[in-house]
């Protein structure tokens, strides 16, 4: 009998070992897989390292740095990371919080008494840990930084005008400008610049070499990866968007060989070089779950995933995938995304970048690295081939839902006005100006630091056509006043007031 239950125990023992040992040959299994999928989804340029047990198992570039031009991506190419650099702001907050210059519970207010939101209450009530968890109520309000000049100074000024979404801490919207006011909150609490903080705290120990917290540092550089978009079906190099107004929330550029050593710092639990960067149970609040995050807020892979639960950490997506809590994050701007995925009880990660718009290889590149690393039973699953399918279905909605929108349009209408009349200024304080001009035979439109052409759609109403034309297509109506002169002016939901006397 006891060698009958020793004989079954060694059975299951072995089926478990089996079960949870790695491919024959991950490395160049992974290699192969990475250099078809990145075909099979036109990828410009990739990179991609993958950690195991603290050290760098896989770590490859792919393609090239731009279009057109011979320079091959490396492992030391910079990308932007997007906002993988969120964790690297709430690991800032961590350290300040160990030398008790910050509490994760205090006020804002504390430490920016200039902080508003609309509601008296919100603005009292609104917490340190509140701006890194997209909790804090507010709707997403990236149109304070994205194609704007606008300070840092003026983003958080003009929040205490926008409406709450929610109240805080009763769901999730993606928020980056409450991660600006946290690199204040850094900046406050430390006296140096957020930029200049991670430089010496993050960067230095962890010896990121090639890394530099903001793109205008980046154009220095030697090895830098151009951003990508498809216009008409045609890939095409285009302009790199700043995020150095919210720079806190998503400015770093870096490599995957140095974002291979972030991913080990993690993975040791914030220590590097046998030193520790953070105490235990402050590293430890950086991956405890803060809040649930709703369907419409997580990614469509979880139609494939099927995760049991989603969650947000300080500065971490999560999800269960196979057993295992899996901490995780995408960065996506102009022509650039990164994702970096986390098996922390595996003691594994993968980072990946690249330089096209939304190449969403990165997902499928993280889970193949998951199976072939970690305790699995979908070692045999296409995540490349499934998640083409499932974002090009997504985008073939997207499209037959544009095309529905301009089955709508009225023809044969006129504007009721001379053109010339409609040239003006329209302000509104939350969202600034936007001012009209005469060009030719046409009108100008100028928002921000984005500018494009109008095109009359019907009656009163113009279509937006952006001189970056990645950025796509809108819509702007000018409503009349009593006076018969155009009054203001509506374009994405927002009404804007003439604020100047021309074109009456």
């Amino acid at each position: 009998m006891l060698r009958t239950a020793t004989l079954v125990a060694s059975l299951v023992l072995s089926s478990t070992v089996l079960a949870q040992k790695p491919a024959a040959d991950p490395v160049r299994e992974l290699d192969a897989y990475t250099t078809q999928a990145v075909k099979d989804w036109g990828a410009v340029g990739l990179a991609i390292a993958v950690v195991k047990d603290g050290r760098v198992v896989f770590e490859k570039g792919y393609g090239v740095r731009e279009l057109g031009k011979p320079d091959l991506v490396d492992t030391t190419t910079l990308f932007a990371i997007g906002s993988t650099t969120k964790a690297m702001t709430s690991a800032a907050i961590g350290m300040l919080v160990d030398e008790g210059k910050v509490r994760w519970d205090d006020p804002v207010t504390n430490y920016l008494p200039g902080f508003q939101f609309k509601d008296p209450w919100a603005t009292r009530e609104i917490k340190v840990r509140d701006l890194l968890t997209h909790r804090a109520g507010l709707p997403n309000a990236d149109y304070l930084w994205y194609g704007t000049n606008n300070s840092t100074a003026e983003i958080l000024r003009r929040v205490r005008y926008i409406d709450a979404a929610y109240s805080p801490r009763t769901s999730f919207i993606y928020q980056n400008v409450m991660y600006a006011a946290a690199g204040q909150v850094v900046a406050a609490a430390s006296g140096m610049p957020w930029d200049e903080f991670v430089r010496t705290r993050i960067f230095t120990p962890l010896h990121m070499t090639g890394s530099v917290p903001l793109l205008s540092k980046a154009a220095t550089m030697p090895n830098v990866a151009s951003p990508h978009d498809r216009i008409d079906d045609t890939m095409r190099v285009i302009r790199n968007a700043s995020v150095d107004g919210v720079a806190s929330a998503g400015s770093v550029w870096s490599s995957v060989a140095d974002m291979s050593k972030w991913m080990r710092f993690i993975l040791d639990s914030g220590r590097v070089d046998g030193k520790r960067l953070l105490k235990p149970e402050t590293f430890a609040e950086l991956l405890k779950p803060q809040t649930m995050v709703t369907t419409s807020e997580f990614y469509p892979t979880a139609r494939l995933t099927h995760p049991h639960w989603t969650t947000y950490a300080l500065g971490w997506f999560q999800q269960d995938y196979n057993g295992r809590a899996v901490d995780f994050h995408t960065g996506s701007i102009d022509g650039m995304v990164a994702i970096i995925g986390l098996i922390p009880d595996e003691r594994l990660g993968v980072y990946v970048l690249a330089n096209a718009d939304h190449v969403e290889l990165r997902h499928a590149l993280m889970l193949k690295v998951f199976d072939l690393w970690g305790p699995s039973p979908s070692k045999g699953r296409d995540w490349s081939r499934e998640l083409r399918t499932l974002y090009g279905d997504i985008a073939t909605k997207a499209t037959l839902a544009a095309k529905a929108e301009e089955a709508k349009r009225v023809t044969g209408t006129k504007p009721t006005l001379p053109l010339a009349r409609y040239a003006g200024v329209y302000t509104d304080s939350l969202y600034g100006d936007v001012a009209v001009t005469t060009a030719g035979d046409g009108l100008r439109l100028k928002v921000g630091t984005l500018e494009g052409s109008l095109e009359h759609w019907q009656y009163d109403t113009f279509r937006i056509r952006w001189d970056n034309r990645w950025q796509g297509t809108g819509l702007l109506s000018f409503i009349l006043g009593t006076d018969g002169a155009p009054s203001r002016v509506e374009m994405g939901g927002q009404t804007f007031a003439r604020s100047d006397r021309g074109g009456r």
